[in-house]
């Protein structure tokens, strides 16, 4: 099997030196024939030199393979279909399999679907940090999910291979539909990427932009709370970016529900603030916190 990585950052990355390990060819039965491209073609050269890939493509035509697998942010993903299925292309990957391991899956499966692609979308729930190939490590999707959604004009066959080459990186797998699979990560990742990002923006700023005259006093005393609130905010702003363009409609209808729990957060602080008995001042919010620490807490 001939597998071909666009986009080489850590996921791209991640993928090519899990289905290096042994326990990979034991799933998959061989040695994949590993290719990899990316605009800059920095880390496919990297990933050469240390024996991870057994090739750089210069373009994306030298690129098509057996599986095709899109690595890269949603945005640029969309613009990846749009290159593959482009009727003036050398190598049309009519008999390729395509799959992605975009955040996102609603925008992108409906784009391939439009195209006519033997597309199978894909999410490796993994990742860190760091970005690039120099982050990439063999362990990354070990035990963790991997959604997958076979798309229109994806046949059986396809999507057991898509599943085979994630199990081969240590993934568990399991099947959702687009809308499913948004919904869901809007909940447990999109909303708290927004909630990071706004956190920053409304302690930092005034509602004018300027830095606020206690900023420096409250920076200097941020520990792990904040650090572990604005993680999130830190991380690669055009992946960010473009899981809000392309989720949109979940990532609102989240952002709504959590805005009704904040409003009824207020009017308990707003009450305490003008409630005279002290001993009492804490049962609402201690009812509250009781009640989300149970729900985190509790077996799914």
């Amino acid at each position: 099997m001939q597998i071909a990585i666009l986009g080489f950052g850590l996921i791209g990355g991640s993928l090519a030196r899990a289905l290096r390990r042994q326990s990979a060819l034991n799933v998959l039965g061989e040695r994949p024939t590993i290719v990899a491209w990316s605009p800059t073609g920095h880390g496919p050269e990297r990933a050469v030199g240390d024996g991870t890939v057994d090739r750089a493509a210069e373009t994306i035509d030298d690129g098509i393979a057996d599986l095709i697998v899109l690595a890269a942010p949603p945005l640029a993903c969309l613009a990846l279909i749009d290159e593959l299925a482009s009727s003036n292309r050398r190598a049309r990957p009519g008999s390729a399999i395509v799959t992605d391991v975009a955040s996102t899956k609603g925008r992108i499966v409906a784009a391939a679907d439009a195209r006519g692609l033997r597309f199978v979308g894909g999410h490796p729930l993994a990742g860190r940090e760091s970005n690039g190939y120099g982050a990439a490590t063999d362990d990354l999707f070990d035990d963790r999910p991997w959604v997958v959604i076979p798309g229109r004009h994806a046949e059986r066959g396809d999507v057991a291979v898509v599943e085979r080459v994630a199990r081969a990186a240590g993934a568990r797998t399991m099947q959702l539909t687009a809308a499913a699979h948004d919904d869901a990560v809007a909940a447990i990742s999109h909303l708290p990427l927004v909630l990071s990002a706004a956190l920053a923006e409304a302690m930092i700023e005034d509602v004018e932009g300027v830095v606020r005259l206690d900023w420096p006093t409250a920076a200097s005393l941020a520990a792990t709370g904040w650090q572990s609130m604005t993680r999130l905010a830190r991380g690669d702003v055009e992946m960010g970016a473009g899981i809000a363009a392309t989720n949109a409609v979940a990532i609102a209808e989240r952002l709504r529900d959590l805005g009704r729990v904040l409003d009824e957060w207020l009017v308990a602080l707003d009450s305490a603030a003008s409630d005279a008995q002290a001993d009492r001042l804490a049962d609402p919010f201690r009812e509250r916190l009781q009640h989300a620490h149970d729900r985190l807490t509790e077996r799914p």
